[in-house]
């Protein structure tokens, strides 16, 4: 499945000379879009082809990765188990949008501390799964493996090649290991993290043995759900310039570390970027919920 590259028309690319196109992956599907949808397909694939009839995997309060998982299991006739981080959600999550939507759509939720969330990778931890789930199709959180990142190598085309630099937002690696994997020699990989500190590094080496990417670990904001009053009024403000939605987790921090870098001139004229639209919209309404409590601006819907 190919997806639109939509050019971006502002004055500070101008300004810089400086051409910027996105990959609009947001619109693969309302809920398995965006780099999901490719981490998905062969694993759903996998576990069709051998005879499992249960996914389980792991996320947190607004995972984009369980919503999808959910979706993707549902559409394929699968049953899903969701593992979530947070035992005192077990008492709200219907007022969670996103873990309401999994729900809806068949997810099994089950609810952990988040002490033995931390575990979830260990042999006890999953034998004590296995015991009380059965047979399943294990996905890792955040949904990368060697099928993921195989996925994802499927974003980029062989029309992408006269791009010179391609941005990608980071969680665990699968995806811009993907798209590091599927770039040409003459193109450079910048990722842009969600999460503070430089781990990733090793997280996407397991995947990639290319070397023309870096991250830029800046423009977290401090976190997953850390978000300022600055940052959400760039996330609108760069909607009604463009017509194009960001998500507050991952790609409302890419495009703001990336536009922060032209305006610093990171970059040089006659320089053509491609940005990968990750998806993750639907994260916005849980996001909402959290900035109305604590009185900041709300992300335009």
């Amino acid at each position: 499945m190919q997806t639109e590259n939509q050019k971006i028309n502002l004055p500070i690319l101008e300004e810089k000379k400086v051409t910027l196109s996105i990959k609009r992956e947001d619109k693969i599907h309302p809920f398995v879009s965006g780099n999901k949808y490719r981490k998905l397909k062969y694993n759903v694939q996998k576990a069709l082809q051998d005879n499992y009839d249960t996914l389980l995997t792991f996320g947190g309060a607004f995972s984009n990765h369980i919503a999808a998982a959910a979706c993707a299991a549902q559409e394929s006739g699968l049953r899903s188990i969701g593992i979530i981080r947070g035992e005192e959600l077990a008492y709200k999550w219907k007022d969670n949008p996103t873990l309401a939507t999994a729900a809806d759509m068949g997810m099994q939720l089950q609810f952990v501390p988040r002490n033995l969330y931390r575990e979830k990778n260990s042999e006890e931890f999953l034998g004590h799964l296995k015991s009380e789930f059965g047979r399943f199709y294990l996905l890792p959180e955040g949904g990368s493996n060697d099928l993921a990142v195989k996925g994802c190598e499927e974003i980029l085309t062989e029309d992408d090649t006269v791009f010179d630099i391609i941005c990608g937002c980071v969680g665990t690696g699968g995806t811009i290991a993907g798209m590091i994997n599927a770039t040409g020699n003459h193109q450079k990989v910048l990722g842009f993290p969600a999460l503070k500190g430089d781990f990733l590094k090793e997280s996407i080496r397991k995947f990639t043995a290319k070397e023309n990417w870096e991250l830029q670990t800046t423009y977290h904001f401090g976190g997953y759900a850390k978000v300022t009053s600055e940052y959400i009024n760039f996330i609108n403000e760069f909607k009604r310039c463009t017509q194009i939605p960001l998500d507050p987790v991952y790609t409302g921090k890419m495009m703001y570390g990336l536009m922060d870098m032209v305006k610093n001139d990171r970059f040089l004229p006659g320089t053509r970027i491609l940005a990968i639209h990750t998806g993750g919209l639907q994260g916005i309404k849980g996001m909402n919920v959290t900035l109305k409590k604590k009185n900041l601006p709300l992300i335009d819907l």
